[in-house]
């Protein structure tokens, strides 16, 4: 039987714990004998007040030291915070053997890399705090793209959803494709949802300190399918392209063509949900001329063809 302990502190997300909870009780349920062991520890053993929630937990730091697994469930993307608050388990957690297992949830692979547990690994996180890891982590190998990540017994997952898939793939790892199945089934989810790249918004929020810029991004929506260049929105902004370029990319972290084709993908995406149109009818809708030119963008932005995205999309609306 693996045991496995998920950690539990006052910035714990407590939709996280539970995902990996009732994933690995539903393995225990569903397979001919129990595999896996749950019990729930704190830094210093005492229940721990969530923001709408008393849990209580069986154990401190010793509880999880012999344990095969120790997983800590999301905390949040106030990672300063986070870290202040945990440094007895970072302390922990870093004289903990390579050979035992670690696993991370969402944000949490931040507590991981702190403690230098990450190093040289593969791992991910939420791809909104991709960028803020990569800084501070730079030896972590991140893959942020990815739903989940095993490097040897270094385990972690992206954002929310993602934890699910991670307990999956540990499922299968202790109890076999069947097992796994059984479980995805039993939790209605899809097993190999692909990158996480691919559930990333395709536009970003803007800043809002740039009014009349914000009043371009509405006139762009309905207009993505004009031959608009850098020079037209420059025009209505009443500033160069070079200054253009400057404050679309404060406000967006994107270019405005690289905007503009994201609305355009956008768009695409509603007008494949619709089975008979074809791919050059709606290349064209969205304002290209070429199939295949708007097949490798397609691609290169949602990680999947215009054609698979379909496929995807019809077999999860079958009965």
């Amino acid at each position: 039987m693996l045991s496995v302990c998920l950690y539990v502190c006052p910035h714990t997300v407590l939709s996280s714990l539970a995902q990996a909870y009732e994933c690995f009780q539903l393995a225990n349920q569903l397979s001919a004998q129990p595999l896996f062991k749950l019990q729930r520890f704190s830094q210093d053993g005492q229940p721990v007040r969530l923001a709408y929630a008393l849990l209580d937990v069986e154990g401190g730091l010793e509880v999880a030291e012999t344990a095969h697994l120790v997983m800590l469930p999301a905390t949040g993307s106030d990672q300063a915070t986070v870290r202040q608050a945990n440094g007895t388990l970072l302390n922990w957690l870093a004289r903990r053997p390579a050979e035992q297992g670690l696993a991370s949830l969402c944000s949490s692979a931040f507590l991981l890399a702190e403690a230098g547990q990450l190093d040289s690994c593969q791992a991910t996180t939420h791809w909104a705090l991709a960028g803020q890891f990569r800084q501070r982590y730079p030896q972590v190998q991140l893959r942020s793209q990815q739903l989940f990540c095993a490097s040897g017994q270094r385990f972690s997952s992206a954002g929310a959803q993602a934890a699910v898939d991670l307990c999956l793939h540990l499922v299968e790892l202790h109890g076999g494709p069947w097992l796994a199945e059984q479980v995805a089934g039993a939790l209605v989810v899809e097993r190999q949802r692909g990158s996480q790249s691919r559930l990333q918004p395709l536009l970003p929020s803007p800043r809002q300190d740039d009014p009349a810029l914000l009043e371009l991004l509405r006139w762009l929506q309905p207009r993505y399918a004009e031959p608009i260049d850098l020079a037209n929105m420059a025009a209505r902004l009443h500033c160069s392209p070079r200054t253009l370029l400057r404050r679309f990319r404060h406000a967006t972290g994107l270019t405005p063509l690289a905007y503009l084709q994201r609305l355009r993908i956008l768009a695409a995406q509603q007008a494949l949900r619709h089975p008979g149109t074809r791919l050059e009818d709606i290349a064209s809708a969205v304002g290209y001329a070429d199939r295949a030119s708007f097949s490798r963008l397609f691609k290169h932005v949602c990680a999947e063809t215009p054609a698979a995205y379909r496929r995807r999309l019809t077999a999860a609306s079958r009965p």
